[in-house]
């Protein structure tokens, strides 16, 4: 707790969050990866676990194997506390030395995308963003793999409706969400498939000063009675829903979260009485994961981990963070051996993260097998579009619950090209890769 409090001490004084301790050493022997961190403010519940477990696997990597192929990351948190003002100041604090920005919120996402046109530094939004960023021909510098928020809301429509979303016609779905650009990112795709196949859509937003306080929203649920309520939610919205869903009875197998609603913590809030709560998830957490065991034994038993509990090791949001700093590690072993170097620049990381191969071997090949479903990313492709797992809430903590799940491609494919030149003619002078086929 002690190290945990100076840390943040120092990174409200700085406006830098934890930095993995490096050996004295020349710039060229390191690579800079700078995340936008966000271990204070109203979403550090959800923020401090996520950041914990991407810090700790860089960790493990620079002890463990002396770097990525014998170049250490140097992994800095910039504080943004999720405000996007502060977010794109840190961007900008950041972005002189390096290879990557990690703008964890959509909002800030947003705000730092036209900018790196201009820096020529990839974003690396594993999960998150902006839907369209896909479309790789419109945003060369943008990445959000394994799956965008349009994926996630594809394969909560199939698994509510057993794979025929036909059979949702004459039913009403409400969407709870955060009313932030997170919460609005996948309206475009419920509103298109709710015209295609019938099904009433009923959006309920959520105010930023309303996250702890949902009555309004749960009593429009019991008037309007949706068959099913799907939640967008973030930090404390996520608690909040959760305990108003139990205190008005609404049927937890009827409600079901996007990945980032679907924390440990926000359900041990009502244990028991939030069985069958459930939510779509491209992570999957396995506790004796051989990447777990060697994460434990390099970082976490030395007593190197910010995590205050133990226990968090084998959280949903401990592990996901350890599989995003996983495909940035990916993308820089795929940059080194492309273009024979071992420091790589922001260029060359953007080859690389464009031209990922997480397939079964290499998920073998890194100890983490049942934890993310295989994927690979290409010039026009920049998600992967993995496929996903339903989760549900055992009463002490979250449990695969459904096979392999995947999203409507051909359907996500026509909206991400439509919504990606939208955005590139609002946005004129947009420079789009015109040479990218596949």
């Amino acid at each position: 707790m002690k190290t945990y409090l100076k840390t943040a001490m120092l990174g409200a004084a700085l406006g830098l969050g934890t930095m993995v301790a490096m050996p004295a050493a020349n710039a060229e022997d390191t690579i800079y990866a700078p995340n936008l961190s966000y271990r204070t403010g109203p979403f550090a519940a959800t923020g401090i676990p996520l950041m914990n477990g991407q810090r700790d696997y860089i960790m493990m990597l620079n002890e463990r194997d002396g770097g990525i192929n014998g170049v250490k990351i140097e992994y800095d948190e910039c504080e943004t506390g999720y405000s996007t003002e502060k977010g794109v100041e840190c961007y900008e604090k950041t972005k002189s030395k390096a290879v990557v920005t990690q703008p964890w919120s959509t909002g800030i996402t947003l705000q730092v995308l036209p900018k790196t046109n201009v820096d020529k530094i990839p974003i690396l939004a594993p999960g998150y963003g902006f839907s369209p960023m896909a479309n790789g021909k419109v945003f060369q510098w943008a990445f959000n793999p394994p799956a965008s928020y349009w994926d996630g809301a594809s394969m909560m429509l199939n698994y509510v409706s057993d794979g025929d979303l036909d059979t949702l016609k004459g039913k009403k779905i409400a969407l709870l969400h955060l009313d932030h650009p997170f919460g609005k990112e996948p309206i475009p795709l419920f509103e298109a498939m709710a015209d295609k196949h019938g099904f009433e859509f009923l959006p309920i937003p959520v105010g930023l000063k309303e996250m702890q306080n949902q009555s309004a929203q749960w009593l429009q649920i019991r008037r309007e009675k949706p068959d099913y309520v799907l939640m967008w939610g973030w930090g404390a919205m996520n608690a909040g829903a959760i305990t108003e869903a139990v205190k008005t009875r609404y049927p937890m197998d009827q409600f079901i979260g996007i990945w980032w609603s679907g924390h440990d913590g926000d359900l041990k809030t009502v244990g028991d009485k939030g069985k069958g709560y459930k939510s779509i998830s491209w992570s999957v957490p396995v506790a004796d994961a051989p990447v777990m065991a060697d994460i434990k034994k390099y970082v976490v038993d030395p007593g190197n981990s910010l995590m205050e509990d133990p226990a968090d090791i084998n959280s949903v949001f401990y592990q996901r963070g350890i599989l995003i700093s996983m495909i940035l590690a990916e993308g820089i072993r795929g940059a080194q051996e492309h273009f024979d170097t071992k420091n790589v620049n922001a260029e060359q990381l953007r080859w690389g993260l464009e031209n990922l191969k997480i397939d079964d071997d290499r998920i073998a090949e890194l100890g983490m097998t049942g934890m993310i479903a295989p994927f690979s990313t290409s010039c026009a492709d920049h998600t992967g579009h993995a496929g996903g797992w339903i989760l549900e809430w055992d009463g002490s903590k979250f449990a695969p619950a459904s096979d392999k799940l995947t999203a409507d491609a051909d359907a996500i494919a026509v909206l991400e090209e439509v919504k990606a030149m939208e955005y590139a003619e609002a946005n004129k002078p947009w420079p789009i890769n015109e040479e990218c086929n596949m």
